[in-house]
């Protein structure tokens, strides 16, 4: 297995699990493979059983600003590697999200719903996904959300430092979606592969959540579930417009795979990890003098 981003938020977490199963495993850093110049590529290695590709532009507000390397990286790139694994008869595992959606649903967005992106990063994953179809590889798309772990830049880790020098945090109220964890997202990425499954799939955690509960989880976990404030969307104005609603529905995936582990279950676990590794960092330090958990 070729893993492209294995230093990533989720590639880290792919490449450990697939090494737990047993899997032989390549792994790609952008030194090896820089996803915005195609012409640099190496060959792929010969007698891979499937190319699971975790690196792509992640910067939301950049990408609003200027999106050319969005669509270089999340459109362009992915059209060409597509086709190589076409050309190599080798299966592809890709991420997207759920910014290919507008957002304003009031139920979680099915497999198959339409896709009106509301940001120019958002474009740009759906223009991906429209490059893996245009292609003719055998390929997985997987759209997942809102994935923390004990490594990375993402809202958990942000939450839990931010509450270790801060008395209080604001946490927004008007926006859902479905936390999950890397390692539970690895698993299923890693058992799509072995079923050698076509087409797209939603893989998230079990259960939703708004900004402010997940906030305040992280909070109690460290005995501080009073000193989170629950704020809308525009505390935070933003370059590109975030999602009010972005829970995808994973009742595919979980029909062929078994039910998603709820993130009240996984963030704990996290939580304690990053205790562990990273205790300059707990929430838990930013407590108030005198006050009382």
């Amino acid at each position: 297995m070729l893993v492209l981003g294995p230093r990533g938020l989720i590639g880290r977490a792919v490449v450990a699990a697939a090494r737990q199963r047993g899997w032989r495993v390549v792994e790609w850093d952008r030194r090896r493979l820089d996803l915005r110049t195609p012409a640099t590529w190496p060959p792929l290695p010969a007698g891979l059983l499937a190319v699971v590709n975790c690196a792509g532009f992640t910067g939301i507000d950049e990408a609003e600003r200027d999106d050319r390397e969005a669509f270089a990286v999340n459109a362009t790139a992915v059209s060409r590697l597509a086709m190589r694994c076409r050309d190599a008869g080798v299966p592809l595992v890709h991420l997207s999200c759920p910014e290919v959606f507008s957002g304003e649903a009031s139920t979680p967005y099915a497999v198959d719903a339409e896709r009106e992106p509301v940001s120019a990063f958002g474009r740009s994953k759906a223009a991906g996904e429209d490059a893996l179809a245009a292609s003719g590889a055998r390929f997985c798309c997987v759209r997942t959300s809102w994935v923390y772990a004990a490594w990375g830049d993402h809202y958990v880790r942000s939450a839990r430092r931010l509450l270790s020098v801060r008395p209080r945090l604001d946490a927004v109220v008007d926006r859902v979606g479905r936390p999950t964890a890397a390692a539970s997202l690895a698993s299923r990425l890693l058992s799509l592969a072995e079923r050698e499954a076509t087409g797209t799939f939603h893989a998230a955690g079990g259960g939703t959540a708004t900004r402010f509960e997940l906030a305040h989880a992280i909070a109690a976990h460290a005995g501080r579930a009073g000193d989170v404030a629950a704020v809308g969307h525009e505390h935070f104005p933003r370059p590109a417009r975030r999602l009010r609603y972005a829970v995808l529905d994973v009742s595919t995936a979980e029909a062929l795979l078994g039910p998603e582990p709820c993130w009240r279950e996984t963030l704990p676990r996290v939580l304690d990890e990053l205790d562990r590794s990273d205790p300059s960092e707990s929430a838990a330090r930013g407590r108030r003098p005198g006050a009382a958990f």
